[in-house]
């Protein structure tokens, strides 16, 4: 984990707590910790067992409402990847934009980059005159691994 993005991830919820009239406690900071070590992305169930493995006690219903702060204060970035399927999520504070490639066999997500949909964003906000602050871009397709886990879930 990159301490230095998540202490700045810290600072930003802990700003949105005293905002919010919360409290400061150690399962809000144990979630945000969780994700941030984390490289995938994830379902709340996934990172409630992760948690759990850990002997770390705490509620599925704590995870859910922090998980929802984070993604309201901007630290997650909350994702539905095809109409059968939980919502997936990523930290997202201190990364750059990206599109995502998903297998529709076994539902593994790739992230890439391209610096094209940057400049056709650029394009759209000239002709449009609209300043253009996000966009998602989802590309669905097949993996070529052998091990690919064919359960027809798209």
């Amino acid at each position: 984990m990159n301490g230095d993005i998540y202490n700045k991830a810290q600072v930003i919820l802990d700003k949105k707590i005293e905002e919010k009239g919360l409290r400061k406690t150690q399962e809000r900071y144990r979630i945000l910790r969780e994700i941030y070590n984390r490289e995938d992305h994830f379902e709340i169930e996934e990172l409630y067992n992760d948690i759990m493995a850990q002997k770390f006690n705490i509620s599925k219903a704590t995870v859910y409402n922090v998980v929802e702060l984070l993604v309201e204060v901007g630290l997650v970035t909350k994702h539905q990847f095809g109409l059968k399927h939980a919502s997936r999520y990523e930290k997202s504070f201190g990364r750059k934009q990206h599109s995502h490639l998903i297998c529709i066999n076994c539902n593994k997500v790739f992230e890439f980059c391209d610096p094209r949909i940057q400049n056709i964003q650029h394009t759209l906000e000239e002709f449009s005159g609209l300043e253009i602050k996000d966009h998602s871009l989802i590309l669905y397709g097949q993996c070529n691994k052998s091990n690919c886990i064919k359960t027809n879930i798209y």
